[in-house]
C-alpha cells in the first residue's frame, strides 16, 4: 500500500512540475527566447549542468545548436550531420539516450571537458522528427529511467511551443512580406520608363527576398534567347556572360513551363548553365520565377543566396506574386513608351501638316505676281522675226512661265485638303484618347487636365483623323501658352446654331498668358506673316481649315493675363456637311 502511494505521489509531483513547466515554456511566442525558456526547465528539472536544443537544419541536413546552456561559447559552431554523436544517432533513430559515461561511449563528441553523463530524447514537431534536446552532467550515472521519462514527456510539450512559435513567425514572415510587397508594388508601378521600371523590380526583389543578387532576364523579339535586362548585386562576370538560349538552359524552363523553380545549389547542380559563373560570382541557391502577362511568358525574375538554402512555399508564392506586378509594370511602361512615340509621330504629322500649308501659301503668293507677269507679256505682243536671237528668247520666257505656273498649280493641288471622310464619332471618346497621348508632355509642363465632357452628347458626322489633328493643335498651342504650368480645361457641350438648329461646341481654355486684340486680329492673316517667336504659327491654321472643312467655325476669346479660350463649332446635322 505505502508503495502504491509513494508511486501515485511520485506521479502527481512530476505532472505537477510538467504543468508548472509547461506555464513556463508557453509564455513566449518569441522562437530563439521560447527555445532557451524550454533548454532551462529542462535543465533544471534535470538537475543537469549543462543542455542543448539542436535542431536539423533542412537545407544544409546538419544539426545545428540553436540554444545551449553551460557549454563553451565556440560550442555552436560545432557542426555534426545527423547520425553523428550520441546526438546523431537520436536525430537518426528517434530513440532516447541515456548514457551513464560519456567517455566510454565511442559515439560522444565532446563539448565540454566537464560532461560525464548525458541524456539525449528526439524533439518531433507536428508528428515530424526535427531535433534533440540534450541534458548533460558533470556526474556519472546522473540521470534515472524516470528522468527520462519526465523529460520525452517535457519534450511533447517543448514540440508544441516550438510548432505554435513557428506558425507565430511564418504568420508574422508572411504579414511582413506582403506588407512589404504592397510597398513594391506601389513603387514599381509609379516607374514609366521601362528601364528605370526593371531596375527597380531587382532592387526591390533582392531587398524582399534577403538575396545576394536579383537578375532579370527577358525574351528577344524572337523567342528563343534570354537576355539580362536588368539586375541588382551582379558583378561583372554575371553581366557579361552569354545569354541564353530557351531550349537549352535552366531559366528557360522557368519561361517554357510558366512554373516556379529552385536549386538549392547551383554549383553542384547539372542543370544549371554557368555553374563557373555561379562559383567566381558567389551564387549558390536560385529560385526563378516566370514573369508573365496576358497569358504569355516574356522573361524570369531570379533571386540567388550565398550558401545552401531551400526557398519555403511562401516565398516562391511571394515572389511569384511580385513576378505578377513586375508583368504588369513591364507592360505599363512598354505601352507608355509606345503612346510617346504616337504622341512624337502626331506632332511629325501636324508639322507636314503645316508645310503643306506653308506651300500652299507660298504657291499663292507666287501664282498672283506670275499671272500679272503672263498678262504683261502676252500684251507686249513680242512677235520678232525669225531671223532674230530675240525671237528665241521671247519664246522661252513664255515657256518658263507656263512652267512656272503649272508647277503653282500643282503645289496647290497637293496641298488642298480632299474631302472628310465622314463616319459616326462621339466627340468625348476622342477627347479622352487625347488625354492619353498628351499626358506625359502635361506632366513635364507642370500642366493639370481638367476635362468637363457633357454625358449623353449626340453623335456627330466628322472625319475623326483631321479632328484628332485640330484638338491636338488646340491643346499645344495651350501648352506654349503656359510655359510656368497651369490649367487646360477642355470641355463639350450642344449650344443653339441659330434658330432652327444646333452646334457642337468644344472648348480648350487656357490660364496662360492671354493675346491682346491686335494679336487676335493677326491670328489668321496667313503664315507667312505670322509674328509667333517659338513653333511655325500654322496650329491655329490647320484648326481653322478643319473646322471650315466641316463646315464650323471658330470662337475666340482672349484676354492678357487672363488666358484665352478657343472654341470649335461644328454641325450635328450630317446634311449641313456636304
Amino acid at each position: 500500500m505505502s508503495d502504491e502511494l509513494a508511486e501515485l505521489q511520485h506521479r502527481y509531483e512530476r505532472l505537477n512540475l510538467l504543468y508548472q513547466v509547461s506555464n513556463v515554456i508557453h509564455s513566449s511566442l518569441e522562437p530563439q527566447e521560447a527555445l532557451g525558456l524550454i533548454l532551462r526547465e529542462a535543465v533544471r528539472i534535470m538537475r543537469g549542468s549543462s543542455g542543448s536544443i539542436v535542431l536539423i537544419n533542412p537545407n544544409t541536413g546538419f544539426l545545428d545548436i540553436e540554444a545551449s546552456i553551460g557549454l563553451p561559447t565556440n560550442a555552436a559552431k560545432v557542426k555534426l550531420r545527423v547520425g553523428e554523436g550520441i546526438t546523431g544517432w537520436v536525430a537518426r533513430t528517434g530513440k532516447a539516450a541515456r548514457i551513464s559515461d560519456v567517455r566510454k561511449d565511442s559515439r560522444y563528441v565532446m563539448l565540454g571537458r566537464d560532461v560525464r553523463s548525458e541524456l539525449a530524447v528526439p524533439l518531433e514537431v507536428n508528428g515530424e522528427l526535427r531535433g534533440v534536446i540534450n541534458v548533460d552532467s558533470d556526474q556519472e550515472d546522473r540521470f534515472s529511467e524516470s528522468d527520462q521519462n519526465l523529460l520525452q514527456e517535457l519534450s511533447v510539450q517543448a514540440a508544441k511551443v516550438i510548432h505554435n512559435t513557428w506558425l507565430y513567425q511564418q504568420l508574422r514572415l508572411k504579414a511582413q512580406l506582403f506588407e512589404t510587397l504592397v510597398s513594391v508594388g506601389q513603387t514599381i508601378n509609379s516607374t514609366l520608363n521601362l528601364g528605370d521600371a526593371l531596375n527597380v523590380i531587382t532592387r526591390e526583389a533582392c531587398a524582399l527576398m534577403n538575396a545576394k543578387m536579383c537578375s532579370l532576364l527577358m525574351l528577344d523579339d524572337s523567342g528563343e534567347w534570354l537576355d539580362l535586362r536588368a539586375s541588382c548585386g551582379a558583378g561583372d562576370v554575371y553581366i557579361n556572360k552569354a545569354r541564353l538560349r530557351v531550349e537549352e538552359s535552366f531559366l528557360g524552363t522557368v519561361v517554357r513551363r510558366h512554373k516556379p523553380l529552385q536549386l538549392d545549389n547551383v554549383q553542384a547542380s547539372s542543370r544549371y548553365q554557368s555553374v563557373e559563373v555561379a562559383r567566381r560570382e558567389g551564387l549558390v541557391a536560385l529560385l526563378s520565377v516566370p514573369l508573365i502577362f496576358s497569358g504569355e511568358a516574356i522573361g524570369a525574375l531570379n533571386v540567388y543566396k550565398d550558401c545552401v538554402y531551400h526557398f519555403s512555399n511562401e516565398e516562391v508564392r511571394i515572389l511569384a506574386a511580385l513576378a505578377e506586378l513586375s508583368g504588369l509594370a513591364i507592360e505599363k511602361a512598354r505601352l507608355y513608351e509606345r503612346v510617346v512615340d504616337v504622341e512624337e509621330q502626331l506632332r511629325q504629322n501636324e508639322k507636314l501638316s503645316a508645310l503643306g500649308l506653308l506651300a500652299a501659301e507660298v504657291a499663292h503668293e507666287i501664282r498672283n505676281p506670275l499671272t500679272v507677269m503672263k498678262m504683261m507679256f502676252h500684251s507686249l505682243d513680242l512677235n520678232f522675226p525669225e531671223s532674230d536671237p530675240r525671237a528665241r528668247d521671247a519664246q522661252i520666257m513664255g515657256e518658263k512661265m507656263e512652267h512656272l505656273n503649272k508647277i503653282v498649280e500643282q503645289i496647290l493641288d497637293f496641298a488642298r485638303n480632299s474631302e472628310p471622310k465622314l463616319v459616326s464619332l462621339d466627340v468625348n471618346q476622342l477627347i479622352d484618347d487625347l488625354g492619353l497621348l498628351v499626358r506625359h508632355k502635361l506632366r513635364n509642363q507642370n500642366i493639370n487636365l481638367v476635362r468637363k465632357l457633357s454625358p449623353g452628347l449626340p453623335m456627330i458626322c466628322a472625319d475623326a483623323t483631321q479632328l484628332e489633328q485640330a484638338f491636338l493643335n488646340l491643346t499645344l498651342n495651350a501648352v506654349e501658352a503656359m510655359p510656368k504650368g497651369g490649367t487646360l480645361t477642355i470641355s463639350t457641350a450642344v449650344v443653339q446654331r441659330g434658330k432652327t438648329s444646333e452646334a457642337l461646341q468644344i472648348e480648350f481654355k487656357d490660364t496662360g498668358e492671354g493675346m491682346s486684340d491686335e494679336q487676335q486680329e493677326k491670328l489668321f492673316r496667313g503664315i507667312l506673316n505670322t509674328t509667333k517667336q517659338k513653333g511655325t504659327g500654322l496650329g491655329l491654321a490647320i484648326v481653322q481649315r478643319v473646322a471650315e472643312i466641316h463646315r464650323g467655325k471658330l470662337k475666340i476669346q482672349s484676354q492678357p493675363g487672363k488666358g484665352t479660350s478657343i472654341s470649335i463649332l461644328l454641325p450635328c446635322d450630317l446634311s449641313e456637311i456636304g
